[in-house]
């Protein structure tokens, strides 16, 4: 699943050469003849948080095949010193590129075409090329804007097939073609979430005012927090699991024109309880009124659409409530306390800190945590 292609972190390195050899790792029948890079976004610039974006403008040989987009965005590190040692985020980063080259090609559900995808073991760094989802229109969602209920449905209903596809399949286990999927309790991106990133979210509460506040509104302490999310992640373990995007708060989606939603950023890609991915998106997605007043009919609709695509009884609301609100002690410590303003700008970081909180503190999350540990 490696590659020793060398991939850049910045516009320079970027070639002809470099995207074939990037391409043909997924489609060799696509060739490349001129690339010209139109843009670039890095590290703390609009929304972009663990790698950078180059936009490039593409031109291609004859023979590859008619209707390819002329405008790809190459997903890469995010600018650092190549060293001898791995960059840090290289779980991720690896996690990312096999969905893109193992697992999206089989799948039927809204979320970018990519083009070419590899990987660097000795250095860490990584690149995805994908389709511009400007080019169909796609608006970008985030916690500042507003998000119909009839939006949020439909990404619901994507989830629901993502997860219909994969629940409690043998693909997945020791044998199956997919066993290499992390799992949310030890694997790469589980150690760098729970080992790796503990002190970055310990300094993050002690440095940062709204976040120290909400965890003495909500009486509890990131020790506390840690040892309930690595409780959270044994208990759920025990539960029905299928392949899950892992990250799925509402910056990590969007909206085409006809109303369609779609999933970006597959970094955390799990196998993993599907309460995981619903329950991070329903609560980063909606003001707190709204959440209060529509999340258990949400709720309702995500499980009559995971029953209809799989074709089985999916679990009862009744159910499934207790775990859905468990599911919010991941998205406020990992997801949140964890994110520095830098990467999303202030509001970003601090609406969606304040809307997990609340949830947090709604549902007694600290008890039903406490009743598994």
């Amino acid at each position: 699943m490696a590659t020793k292609l060398q991939h850049p972190n910045s516009s320079k390195g970027i070639s002809v050469e470099y995207l074939n050899n990037l391409i043909a790792e997924v489609d060799p029948s696509i060739h490349v003849e001129e690339v010209t890079v139109i843009g670039s976004k890095t590290y703390g610039e609009i929304f972009v948080s663990t790698a950078g974006r180059l936009i490039l403008q593409v031109r291609y040989s004859a023979d590859s095949p008619a209707g390819l987009p002329q405008q790809l965005v190459l997903k890469i590190t995010r600018a650092v010193e190549r060293t001898s040692e791995p960059f840090f985020l290289e779980p991720f980063y690896r996690n990312e590129v096999n969905f893109y080259k193992y697992i999206r090609p089989e799948l039927n559900l809204e979320t970018a075409r990519c083009f070419g995808a590899g990987f660097d073991t000795e250095s860490g760094f990584f690149a995805i090329l994908l389709e511009d989802l400007t080019l169909r229109g796609a608006e970008f969602l985030n916690v500042t804007k507003p998000v119909a209920l009839d939006t949020l449905r439909s990404l619901l209903a994507t989830q629901a097939k993502l997860h219909a596809r994969f629940w409690e399949s043998p693909r997945l286990e020791p044998g199956g073609d997919l066993s290499w999927v992390d799992n949310a309790v030890d694997g790469p991106v589980a150690h760098l979430n729970m080992v790796v990133a503990t002190p970055i979210i310990q300094n993050e509460i002690e440095t940062v005012q709204h976040k120290r506040e909400l965890l003495q509104r909500l009486r509890t302490s990131g020790p506390w927090l840690r040892a309930g999310t690595l409780a959270l992640s044994r208990h759920q373990a025990k539960l029905p699991r299928t392949l899950t995007e892992g990250d799925m708060h509402i910056g990590n989606t969007y909206r085409l024109p006809d109303g369609t939603g779609g999933l970006i950023d597959w970094q955390l890609m799990a196998r993993d309880n599907h309460m995981h991915d619903v329950n991070y998106l329903i609560t980063t997605a909606l003001s707190i009124e709204d959440r209060r007043n529509h999340e258990k009919e949400l709720l309702r609709f995500y499980l009559d659409r995971l029953g209809l695509e799989g074709g089985f009884s999916a679990p009862t609301l009744q159910a499934t409530w207790p775990e859905y609100c468990r599911s919010l002690q991941w998205g406020f410590y990992i997801g949140w306390l964890t994110t520095p303003v830098l990467s999303y700008g202030w509001e970003i970081n601090v609406m969606n800190t304040l809307r997990l909180a609340t949830a947090y503190e709604d549902h007694a999350v600290g008890e039903l945590i406490a009743a598994i540990m």
